[in-house]
């Protein structure tokens, strides 16, 4: 059994990642903080050297977007700093690495969906802290992939899918950015992306390498995003609420996000045969494990 080592288990695609069962010969194991901890970079060679790691999946982040425009030291050290000397090491080893990156290196003025060489320019301190990362990543001399995705959810963690239902057992009327474009993301559906590409790049010395987008298919604004939730919510006799449509201008966060953010995603298709599916049916089984369909 063959063991692939998964950074930030404890969260959304991290945990998505050591719920894959063992398959092919693999198995995908989390460390503790007490046995990894990233924001002491001194301690990866000795992890590195404790076994004889298969490949890396660093799915580890700092992912409080507002929060990082004060607390910049920390989204820097564990965004930028933590993969830059993670991928130094993993490269001295020899052992591939998979990191997962973000739709916010992007400003979002895009008229189509962005491609994985367009020009970055993020707007707040995370997506600049996550572009640093990538950045480290790529000149570790590794054998790497960077992974972007968008809007993550899953039935665990804090994420936005769990917010609207939450507050949808709360409030009658929600109010939700209607002017913000992106795709959502099954964290279980990227996780099998990145396993394909882990057990690829371990069997294939020339498998392709770089960078890749990988989201759930279709588009939607986050209120958009909020109406299909209750209505999947209420099908199931779930919490339901009505979605109010405000302006970015209405809705004022600390941090700015990207008003465009679709990822194309016909590379990681073409190279890897991953074809993700509508972001519809992804949300739809998230939903199925909060709330089971009630029969009469």
């Amino acid at each position: 059994m063959r063991e692939v080592l998964v950074t930030g288990g404890s969260g959304q695609v991290g945990g998505a990642l050591l719920a894959l069962p063992p398959e092919q010969g693999f198995r995908f194991v989390g460390l503790d903080r007490d046995a990894l901890d990233l924001s002491n970079p001194q301690t990866f060679a000795g992890v590195l050297a404790s076994r004889p790691w298969a490949a890396i999946i660093n799915a580890a982040a700092y992912t409080a977007v507002d929060k990082a425009e004060t607390e910049v030291e920390e989204a820097w050290r564990v965004n930028a700093l933590a993969p830059a000397c993670l991928a130094r090491q993993v490269a001295l080893a020899g052992i591939p690495l998979v990191h997962v990156s973000t739709d916010y290196v992007f400003s979002g003025a895009s008229a189509r969906p962005y491609v994985e060489d367009d020009p970055v320019a993020p707007l707040g301190v995370y997506g600049a802290s996550k572009e640093g990362g990538e950045q480290g990543v790529r000149t570790a001399g590794g054998r790497a992939v960077i992974v972007r995705t968008s809007w993550v959810v899953s039935p665990w963690r804090a994420n936005f899918l769990k917010t609207m239902l939450r507050l949808g057992a709360e409030r009658d009327v929600l109010r939700v950015v209607a002017d913000q474009q992106g795709a959502p993301t099954s964290a279980a559906d990227l996780a099998s992306a990145l396993a394909t590409i882990a057990r690829t790049l371990i069997n294939d010395p020339a498998a392709p390498t770089g960078t890749f987008h990988f989201s759930n298919a279709g588009v939607t604004t986050w209120a958009d995003f909020a109406t299909e939730i209750f209505r999947l919510c209420a099908a199931r006799g779930g919490p339901s609420a009505r979605v109010e449509p405000v302006s970015t201008a209405q809705y004022p966060t600390p941090a700015r996000r990207p008003a465009y953010s679709l990822l194309s995603t016909e590379r990681i298709e073409r190279l890897y045969g991953r074809s993700p599916r509508p972001w519809q049916a992804a949300i739809s089984d998230i939903i199925d494990e909060l709330i089971p369909s009630r029969t009469p």
